[in-house]
């Protein structure tokens, strides 16, 4: 019994032993400093630092690959970011556009380190423009927006706000400078998220690697009052939701010079033509998994920032996913050549329209009932193709959509045509 004893207290001195070297090692642990990922940092970036050569110290691959963005100036079939006038190509976007400052000029976006210089050099600029225009422009953004505040920001004039912005859209837009976590930064996209019950800090990774790009890659507009930039998302991001919206509120951006319809001109919405349930949206592709593709640098993985079309670099961005790399950019030619062409379709039909709606609007005779439905018709069917036209994939983010939305806007622009001609014949009996 005491041999039993005295065995069982030199276990006991043992666990106690061992017991407390591990209570040791866990506060010693504890008290280390956070463990850092991958290279040190070499500077430290304080928020908002809308110079992203600064940020470039610390991530030399992210940065380099960004600057190549400022010459990449390599056109694709329907796009890429080679600068041309869409007008001189498309003399149809004259009429389409009469009154409104892109029938002036609407010249093809280059790559994100041009976007300040492009926005203040284009010929749509006037005096009335509104600071807003800088918006998706500038990584000087999110200070002004936290210093200023967004209503102040917008109801500045361009010229003016313009003293304050000395940077192109950088690494302040999409990241927090403590963490490098992917953030929203505009406003607008948060105050949107929230009005449909959305917290964008309960996305996972792989969704904020699509939803930074909805900072810009949206449709918006302006409030009458003080040019608030918003997202009309309240009823959906369907094109249907998003007219539904404008009309409930009476909205529209410009009168047309010709048919006279009160017309919305509709932006650049990639995020919700993307996310309408496209193919590669509901298999949880990214938009950074085909515009900013994973790229090695030695041992060192990581995101190329040289955004562009895909179809400059089939192999990186498509291969990862399909085997076979020639296949896919031959359908994606097809599909973006039948959209393209439905859409030259549209265009015949929307201009059809116009020119029927201003013969009957210039007889003094025509039926004013007939012709304000026809006007009605002309703004559903061009806000529709615009919603196409204005989006940057020529249809490929998500082809069954765009051809939808585009059937719809050469119906209704038939029967704007129809509509104008009958407002005309009532006259005539």
């Amino acid at each position: 019994m005491k041999k039993f004893t005295g065995t069982t207290l030199i276990l006991t001195g043992i666990i106690v032993v061992l017991s407390a070297l591990l209570i040791g090692v866990l506060i010693f642990l504890r008290n280390q400093p956070a463990p850092q990922r991958g290279v040190m940092p070499v500077v430290k970036i304080v928020a908002m630092e809308p110079d992203s050569s600064i940020w470039g110290q610390n991530f030399p691959n992210q940065y380099s690959t960004f600057m190549m963005t400022e010459s990449n100036n390599t056109a694709t079939t329907y796009g890429g970011s080679n600068p041309y006038e869409k007008l001189e190509k498309d003399p149809m976007l004259k009429t389409l556009f009469a009154g409104n400052p892109f029938s002036k000029g609407y010249g093809e976006d280059r790559g994100h380190a041009n976007s300040l210089t492009d926005v203040e050099n284009t010929p749509r600029l006037s005096d009335k423009t509104p600071g807003t225009c800088y918006s998706c422009k500038s990584a000087d953004n999110p200070k002004l927006w936290s210093e200023m505040g967004m209503a102040e920001y917008d109801k500045t004039p361009f010229k003016q706000l313009g003293e304050k912005i000395n940077h192109p859209i950088g690494c302040a837009n999409c990241h927090d400078a403590e963490t490098m976590r992917l953030i929203v930064t505009n406003p607008a996209l948060e105050e949107a998220l929230k009005e449909q019950g959305k917290d964008w800090r309960t996305f996972s990774r792989q969704e904020m690697r699509s939803l930074v790009c909805a900072n810009c890659h949206v449709e918006y507009y302006f409030t009458k009052e003080g040019n608030y930039l918003t997202f009309p998302w309240e009823k959906g991001t369907t094109v249907e939701a998003m007219e539904a919206y404008y009309d409930e509120m009476g909205f529209f951006d410009w009168k047309h010079a010709n048919s006279g319809a009160s017309m919305i001109k509709m932006q650049h919405p990639d995020y919700e033509m993307y996310t309408a349930n496209s193919t590669h949206y509901k298999a949880g592709v990214a938009c950074a998994d085909c515009h900013m593709p994973y790229m090695r640098d030695g041992a060192a993985k990581f995101s190329s920032h040289n955004v562009k079309s895909p179809l400059l670099d089939p192999a990186r961005s498509c291969g990862t996913c399909h085997t076979d790399v020639n296949y896919v950019v031959e359908r994606v030619n097809i599909i973006q050549k039948n959209v393209y062409d439905t859409m030259q379709n549209t265009e015949k039909a929307l201009v059809s329209a116009i020119n029927a709606i201003k013969t009957a609007s210039e007889n003094p005779k025509a039926d004013p009932t007939k012709l304000e439905e026809a006007r009605k018709l002309h703004r559903a069917a061009q806000l529709r193709w615009d919603y196409v036209a204005a989006e940057n994939s020529m249809g490929f983010h998500n082809p069954t959509e765009a051809l939808r939305i585009l059937a719809a806007a050469t119906d209704l622009a038939r029967q704007a045509e129809l509509t104008a001609l009958q407002a005309v014949q009532v006259a005539s009996k």
